[in-house]
């Protein structure tokens, strides 16, 4: 029997004694646990809930996403960020709906088998909405495993990962297993922090090693973080030549980076390149159409999660060409009053923001 199995019952009793209050807890609708589980990866929990409180005034039930068109539902997602998420939960309600007769997975092997569910989320909705007991093992409940056990493993190798996937499989009860995984994760999220564990609050503390040795702080053990590349991205507003009004912007490709949001069109500046002509060169290769680089708009610094870039925006004028779809998957002119229609990224928010700027200062 696991060493650690007398923490299941303290850890439920903390649960219980007055969990945080969150929208998505207290039910067991599963349409309702899946979205917030897609919402909550990698974002705050904060930043999701008015995310998730719109989500379901305007999608409450599988049906009515599913129903929905791409472009509505990453509008409904702009500036939560990882939109992949957005378009794997449209996917997979249209599975639900048209070949599963709108019934709804009910063990973590079937929500596997759906677009865009790993293994932690499959899990984490059949414990919570069907109370299989299954483990999850996400960053927080790898940060409280690894101080119980005091792991002195790399995390982040798969060895390590089987390891404590394992371990937290061990762990989980038959007994209210939704409720075991929440107040794990909870755990984590609340107490057992990365920087500056508050272990004397900790309703297992007892039981901890990494507590009884003092190595806290060195849990998780991670490889020491990579150099972030970096990238000088170019974006052109580019004006109709007849009508003043109208500017162009594309639709990024539906498998890539940010796939299906719409942009003003542009790309990375390649060496010895002037920022003007690593725009021109992306316009060719993205929309077959020359333009005349003009005035500089503004510049922007963003981070992702594997590199970070500075993107300059100048305005720009079609010259020759009729617009093709070669490296977008879609193509539209449009006026400023229009973009409300369409959803965008993040750093073209900012390049709205400029342009609404500049027409406000000219009035």
């Amino acid at each position: 029997m696991n060493d650690l199995l007398p923490v299941v019952e303290p850890l439920l009793a903390w649960w219980d004694a007055g969990h945080t209050a969150l929208p998505w807890r207290g039910t067991d609708d599963p349409y309702a646990i899946w979205v917030a589980e897609m919402m909550l990866q990698q974002t705050r929990i904060g930043t999701v809930i008015p995310y998730y409180e719109r989500w379901l005034a305007r999608f409450p039930h599988v049906q009515a996403l599913a129903a929905a068109s791409l472009d509505e539902v990453l509008k409904l997602w702009e500036g939560l960020g990882y939109y992949g998420r957005a378009r794997h939960l449209h996917t997979a309600a249209q599975t639900i709906v048209n070949e599963l007769d709108g019934r709804f997975p009910q063990t973590a092997a079937e929500w596997l088998k759906l677009k865009g569910i790993g293994r932690y989320t499959a899990a984490a909705i059949a414990s919570i909405a069907f109370d299989e007991p299954v483990p999850v093992l996400d960053g927080n409940v790898i940060r409280v495993l690894s101080r119980l056990t005091d792991l002195p493993d790399d995390v982040t190798q798969t060895a390590t990962k089987n390891h404590l996937w394992q371990l937290a499989a061990d762990l989980v009860p038959a007994a209210r297993p939704g409720d075991y995984n929440q107040a794990l994760m909870e755990l984590g999220q609340q107490i057992c922090l990365p920087a500056r564990p508050l272990c004397l609050l900790c309703p297992i503390a007892n039981f901890c090693l990494a507590r009884q040795r003092g190595t806290q702080l060195e849990r998780p053990v991670r490889p020491p973080r990579k150099n972030t590349p970096h990238y000088d991205v170019v974006a052109g507003v580019i004006w109709h030549q007849e009508d003043g009004e109208r500017f162009l912007i594309g639709q990024r490709p539906l498998n890539g980076l940010l796939g299906g949001l719409w942009e003003f069109p542009g790309g990375k500046q390649e060496i010895g390149e002037t920022l003007p002509e690593a725009l021109q060169r992306e316009i060719g290769e993205e929309l077959g159409i020359e333009i005349e680089v003009g005035q500089f708009l503004t510049t922007i610094h963003h981070a992702y999660t594997h590199f970070r870039i500075t993107l300059h925006a100048f305005h720009a004028t079609h010259q020759s060409g009729i617009p093709q779809n070669l490296g977008v998957a879609n193509h539209a002119w449009v006026t400023l009053a229009d973009l409300d229609n369409y959803a965008f990224a993040l750093t073209d928010r900012k390049i709205i923001a400029a342009l609404v700027g500049e027409v406000s200062g000219k009035q």
